[in-house]
């Protein structure tokens, strides 16, 4: 999913994104599987711990939704 690129992108570990964004690290492993969808206010805790702004997260999974040929 976008939340694990993008973690991955900035050389993170679940570990370190759960430390700095404040979410335990099974409750990221959740997120990027897709079993559950975040909150806006998880949305911009995750934005900032990744340092991307969360216009730019739902600009991509816009954008990753119409490849998939989901209507938004």
């Amino acid at each position: 999913g976008i939340i694990r690129a993008l973690r991955l992108g900035r050389g993170m570990s679940q570990e370190e994104l759960a430390h700095v964004s404040g979410y335990h690290r099974n409750y990221i492993g959740i997120l990027e599987r897709g079993e559950k969808s975040p909150s806006l206010r998880t949305l911009f805790n995750l934005a900032g711990a990744l340092t991307i702004s969360p216009s730019d997260i739902l600009r991509r999974v816009e954008r990753s939704l119409k490849r998939k040929g989901r209507a938004v």
